[in-house]
């Protein structure tokens, strides 16, 4: 590749494509480089099954980090779809197995769902005020991810004091057991701090996740991608098309090194297993922190295990709950298994010993209550639906020794703590695929890094952290390296974590200011 490029961007996750599209509309001229035959990264759809035809959401399944200016920006046909439901999480007491159920709003029906639980009103008078603060906090915070990283000071000065205490000094578990009085309901509340993030409800890590998790768009909402999450990529595709961007599959990165006028990319095609060089003036990392760190010799930060098992299933119908419930609305949300606050920190202080927790958290969604058209006409005629689960506290630490026992064991009591709650374990009600085999799939956090290049399985590769920067921080978008020529372009900036294209969009405000001054 003789070719010298304003740009090179190094990997085509989202962020990646997302900023080559800012590049682009600057008249910039940029190269994306990609090590799989695929784009997309961890925000594609699959048809996971032979012979079922259902594009599942393999990895990345919500949205609701990415900014609506982004799509507004870059002309995106990308559309996300509300439920109606928020969550449900199943239980039993001495009358038998029951299930709290929180709509969007704070409904009648909410309402009579927790007076179930609790015996009172006193419970959903504290969830109505602890999250109008963070929705105030959040239309706070929420329009400052696409500007210059703002300093701490000028945040608190916009943020009601008890609030600021409540969500960034104090930690989550302090504030849990200030606001609410219910163990179960603060683990549904928790669980917004420990999605990715392997960490107990005393660590400001928590605090860190659970911000993120509330404070998309300004409304925190977590929607369901209409068409499947491939969606995404495939218009950020057609708009790199449309403005130009070159795009090479099947070209690993192996060497990034600055020069005086620009960087050089060497790496190795997998087409041809020859040797490719390519320059450009600046380069944008849309790989994690730890492979800049070996491509290029730019110090990663320290790096905790990923924490989650991911579970995708094809059912042929809608498993019927103990509670008699119905599983229209219980799993149109996010379905809660083993989540009240004693059970989320008992398993994350198993795992913390090297045990695989005996209760493992999980949730899940079924995301065909809400968008059928992932499944083909014939499957959604039949009532075939999705299921996602994502189980917590499962670190990458527990599958060293011995990953396919590990694998196996995790995966049981996993499903076991959903069975729990069914009429008929789950096991009954999988589709078959063309080969008669169950549709389910596992992955580990040692799957997510060999497909993803996830470090450890670490979704967010690396710990999340606050969207400010203190007030001596000299950076000025949060993706800068020690070299002026070199950004981060993924989950490992500072506002990075989660389908956002946060990063992306601010690896390139940098990088256009880097192309303007530098020569």
């Amino acid at each position: 590749m003789a070719i010298s490029y304003d740009a090179v961007i190094i990997g085509s996750g989202h962020n990646g494509l997302v900023a080559a599209c800012y590049l682009a509309l600057a008249g910039k001229k940029v190269l994306i480089l990609e090590k799989n035959e695929v784009i997309g990264g961890a925000t594609t759809s699959v048809q996971a099954f032979d012979g079922v035809p259902a594009r599942l959401s393999r990895y990345s399944y919500l949205v609701a980090l990415l900014p609506d200016q982004i799509i507004q920006d870059l002309s995106l046909n990308f559309k996300t779809l509300s439920r109606t439901v928020s969550s449900y999480t199943p239980y039993f007491d001495d009358d038998g197995d029951k299930g709290v159920l929180i709509n969007r709003s704070l409904d009648e029906e909410t309402l009579s769902s927790l007076r179930t639980l609790t015996g009172s009103d006193d419970e959903s008078i504290a969830w109505k005020n602890f999250y109008e603060s963070v929705l105030e906090f959040a239309r706070v915070v929420a329009p400052t991810m696409l500007s210059p990283l703002p300093t701490e000071s000028e945040i608190r000065e916009l943020v009601d004091p008890l609030t600021w205490v409540e969500l960034v000094e104090n930690t989550l578990a302090e504030t849990l057991h200030d606001n609410f009085f219910d163990d179960l309901i603060k683990g549904v509340v928790l669980t917004d701090g420990l999605i990715g993030t392997f960490t107990s409800a005393n660590d400001h890590a928590a605090n860190i996740c659970f911000i993120y998790h509330l404070i998309g768009n300004g409304t925190g909402e977590w929607k369901v991608p209409e068409g499947g999450m491939g969606t995404l990529v495939d218009e950020l595709h057609r708009r790199c098309q449309e403005l130009g961007v070159d795009i090479k599959t099947g070209i690993e990165a192996e060497e990034l090194v600055e020069e005086n006028d620009g960087v050089c990319i060497s790496g190795k095609s997998a087409h041809s297993q020859t040797r490719v060089e390519v320059r450009a003036k600046v380069a944008l990392a849309n790989c994690s922190p730890q492979v800049l760190e070996k491509i290029s010799g730019i110090k990663a930060p320290g790096l905790r295990d990923g924490s989650q098992l991911k579970i995708n299933m094809v059912l042929r119908e809608l498993p019927q709950l103990k509670s008699g419930d119905d599983p229209r609305k219980a799993f149109a949300g996010t379905f809660h298994i083993n989540e009240s606050y004693f059970q989320l920190e008992s398993a994350f202080e198993a795992a913390s010993r090297g045990k695989i927790p005996t209760e493992i958290p999980a949730e899940m969604y079924c995301h065909t209550l809400t968008d059928a058209s992932i499944l083909s006409p014939e499957l959604a005629a039949k009532g075939f639906h999705t299921l996602t689960l994502f189980a917590l506290h499962t670190p990458a630490a527990l599958f060293d020794q011995d990953h396919d026992a590990v694998k196996e064991e995790v995966t049981k009591r996993t499903l076991a703590g959903l069975n729990d709650y069914l009429v008929k374990p789950i096991e009954s009600y999988l589709a078959m695929d063309a080969h008669g085999k169950p549709c389910i799939e596992v992955k580990t956090p040692q799957e997510l890094e060999m497909s993803l290049g996830l470090p450890r399985g670490n979704i967010f590769h690396g710990d999340l952290q606050f969207p400010w920067k203190s007030d001596d921080d000299q950076r000025v978008w949060g993706v800068e390296t020690p070299s002026p020529r070199i950004f981060i372009a993924g989950s490992g900036a500072v506002r990075g974590g989660g389908v956002s294209g946060i990063p992306g969009h601010n690896a390139a405000k940098a990088a256009l200011t880097a192309l303007e001054t530098l020569k």
